[in-house]
């Protein structure tokens, strides 16, 4: 059987996430990249960098549902968010405690192949953060 045959799997969906709160605490930002689009989300109210990180991988996880796709990663370089939704390290303050159960119960039904975190400098998630924070033009963003 050839590829088009359906001998192959399918290939899993890279989306990479990353949030930050401006100052900190403060306003809350979230990137979420997927296929090479990036989708912004900005009316997430006041909260730390541990918050955004959080609502990060709860929007890449929503956008990872609305695409449809059989199988994807969720990307992020949070490793204490990363740790404690992979069930790692469990979680120290009511805050993360109720962002955790969002995220089991949103990945209930579809949840990601696998979490993992990756190094500042190869998410995309927060490559397109910084590139908005400094002004710079890139990827077409989805505000949502």
């Amino acid at each position: 059987m050839n590829r088009l045959q359906g001998s192959m799997p399918p290939r899993t969906l890279k989306i990479f996430f990353d949030g930050g709160a401006r100052p900190n605490p403060g306003q809350l930002e979230v990137a979420v990249v997927a296929r090479g689009e990036v989708h912004l989300f900005d009316d997430l109210g006041q909260g730390s960098n541990g918050d955004a990180e959080w609502l990060a991988l709860l929007k890449a996880l929503e956008v990872a549902h609305s695409l449809g796709v059989p199988a994807f990663d969720l990307l992020g370089d949070s490793r204490a968010v990363i740790e404690q939704a992979s069930g790692i390290v469990p979680c120290r303050t009511p805050a993360a405690r109720a962002f955790l159960a969002r995220f089991r119960d949103a990945a209930a039904a579809h949840p990601p192949r696998r979490l993992r975190w990756i190094p500042r400098a190869q998410n995309l998630g927060g490559i397109a953060l910084a590139r908005r924070a400094s002004g710079q033009s890139g990827w077409g963003p989805r505000n949502r």
